[in-house]
C-alpha cells in the first residue's frame, strides 16, 4: 500500500476503518432487549396460577399481556404493570386445569417493540386420597354394624265413643223431662189467662 498514491491510500484506510466500526457496533445494534424469565415458565406444569411475572434484560415500557386457553378463549386479567425490567399481571379469577398460552408485547429500552408467547399447563390441586380403614388384628371379632335407634313414637289412643243419648235427653245437658214440664205449665197458664179474660169480657157486656 506504500507504493499507492496518497489519495488511494487515504480512501482505503477510511473504508477499512468504517468496516471495523460496522463489525464492532452491528451486534450491539441488532441485540435488542429480550425476555429473561417468566412465571409461569415456558412449558411449565403448575397446580395453580394467580399472577404472571415477566422479567426482561433491560427496562421495558407499554406492556401488553393476554392469557388464553389452548382453544383460544381469553382469560380476564388485570392491567399489566411495568416496573423497570419486570412486568406483573394479576389473574383475578381461578384458572381451571388445562393448557394456556401467555402472549406478551412490550417496547424495549431502544424503542423497538418485542413480543412472544409462553405456553404452560395448569394441572390443578391433587385430590386427597381416602383414609384407608384400619386393619383388625387376626382373630378379632368383626364389629357389628352400628344401629341408630329410631326415636320413640307416642301413639295417642282415640277418645272413647260417647254413649248414645237416652230418649228425651237434651244434647246440652238439660234433661228432657224438665223441658216437657215447663211446656205443660206454659200451656196451662195460657189457657187460664184466656178463660179469665173471656169471663171479664162477658161480664162487661152484661
Amino acid at each position: 500500500m506504500a507504493h499507492l498514491p496518497r489519495p488511494i491510500r487515504l480512501t482505503a484506510l477510511t473504508a477499512l476503518c468504517c468496516g471495523l466500526l460496522i463489525m464492532v457496533t452491528a451486534p450491539a445494534a441488532l441485540a435488542h432487549d429480550r425476555l429473561r424469565s417468566s412465571s409461569p415458565a415456558q412449558n411449565a406444569k403448575v397446580s395453580s396460577v394467580e399472577r404472571i411475572v415477566l422479567e426482561f434484560t433491560a427496562r421495558v415500557r407499554f406492556p401488553t399481556v393476554v392469557l388464553r386457553t389452548a382453544e383460544g378463549t381469553f382469560v380476564p386479567l388485570e392491567a399489566p404493570h411495568a416496573e423497570g425490567d419486570t412486568v406483573t399481571t394479576k389473574i383475578p379469577e381461578t384458572v381451571p386445569p388445562g393448557g394456556y398460552v401467555i402472549a406478551w408485547r412490550v417496547v424495549s429500552s431502544d424503542g423497538h417493540p418485542i413480543e412472544g408467547e409462553i405456553p404452560f399447563t395448569v394441572t390443578g390441586a391433587a385430590t386427597p386420597s381416602a383414609t384407608p380403614a384400619r386393619a383388625l388384628p387376626p382373630g378379632s371379632p368383626t364389629p357389628a354394624p352400628s344401629v341408630t335407634a329410631s326415636p320413640a313414637v307416642t301413639v295417642t289412643a282415640p277418645p272413647a265413643p260417647r254413649a248414645p243419648l237416652a230418649s228425651g235427653e237434651d244434647t246440652r245437658g238439660t234433661p228432657g223431662w224438665l223441658w216437657g214440664g215447663l211446656g205443660a205449665v206454659a200451656v196451662i197458664g195460657l189457657t187460664v189467662w184466656f178463660r179469665v179474660r173471656a169471663g171479664k169480657r162477658r161480664a162487661a157486656r152484661e
